[in-house]
């Protein structure tokens, strides 16, 4: 892995002064990834909350090459700029390694852009897919997504009296791309920042399809004081809500363990869109939550 001295020394792809919300962890997952990367990149991102904020026409907030795609097709078109790229390579017209990233939230990945993602994952291309995960469709309004947890109040699954938040579990985007057998597959976390530089460097060594599931904590939409961002992305990790590992040719590796594991309220608690679950009536769902966390969290120590 670089040094810290070695990021340090590289150009982030995204610059200051873009127009994302105060508190976002979406810039600092980009950074990140853009760090890790001692290539020249080319990034699709789908239209979203990232998107949105660091394009407004005729700004941009990107240093390196981007190309902004419709909600439901980011791995499609990079996809197909990779295609490019090996055909103008083999014609001897490109000579430097370039790395392609696709950029999409967990609306543009997990639902709408789902097909081009699983598409391109078994194409083959030789990209990397990202999925900034905030658990709903922030940009339009916080709707609920397949990401959204249960319980969680979204626009668009309300808690009231008919119903107390979501009523589904998330779904396990992670594991629908490891189903696809490509070589690497991580989730990561802007808290644990080691780890996610770890894996990126790691994924743009691989030749082939790549995916990393991200979790971005949503000051707007899970309803936290904007500097607490990276606490509530800890807090994920530490309740095993969200936990770090990694899939490199079928082979499952835990990359972070809890040295005690919290209790998953400690999590919920700090956060808006689950305080109706303080309610008697709807205690139960934080019983199912937890137990929910603990059956996938030894499951998949189980499988590394």
């Amino acid at each position: 892995m670089a040094t810290i001295k070695e990021l340090l020394q590289r150009e982030s792809a995204l610059s200051s002064g873009h127009r994302m919300c105060a508190g976002c962890t979406a810039p600092i997952i980009v950074k990140l990834i853009s760090l890790a990367s001692k290539y020249p990149l080319v990034v699709s991102c789908a239209t979203g909350c990232l998107e949105v904020a660091t394009t407004i026409y005729p700004y941009t907030a990107w240093k390196c090459s981007f190309i902004h795609n419709a909600f439901e097709n980011s791995a499609a078109t990079i996809s197909g700029v990779e295609t490019a790229y090996r055909a103008l390579r083999k014609k001897g017209k490109i000579k430097n390694e370039i790395k392609f990233i696709g950029f999409g939230g967990d609306g543009g990945m997990y639902d709408i852009g789902l097909q081009a993602l699983s598409g391109a994952m078994e194409r083959g291309h030789d990209i990397l897919t990202v999925c900034y995960d905030n658990e709903a469709y922030m940009n339009t309004g916080i709707q609920r997504s397949s990401a959204t947890p249960k319980g969680a109040a979204t626009t668009t699954s309300p808690a009231g009296k008919v119903i107390p938040g979501k009523k589904q579990f998330r779904k396990d985007l992670t594991g629908i791309m490891a189903a696809h057998k490509i070589p690497y597959v991580a989730q990561a976390s802007p808290s644990h920042w080691q780890d996610l530089v770890k894996k990126v460097e790691k994924a743009l060594e691989i030749k082939g399809p790549k995916f990393m599931n991200i979790l971005m904590p949503c000051t707007l939409g899970w309803r936290f004081m904007v500097d607490e961002g990276i606490e509530m992305a800890k807090l994920a990790v530490e309740t095993c809500f969200w936990p770090l590992y990694e899939i490199e040719n079928g082979k499952h590796a835990v990359t972070y363990k809890p040295k005690e594991k919290k209790r998953l309220i400690e999590f919920i608690e700090k956060q808006g869109r689950f305080s109706h679950l303080k309610k008697e009536k709807n205690k139960h769902i934080i019983d199912e939550l937890q137990k929910d966390v603990d059956r996938n969290w030894e499951e998949l120590l189980r499988k590394a």
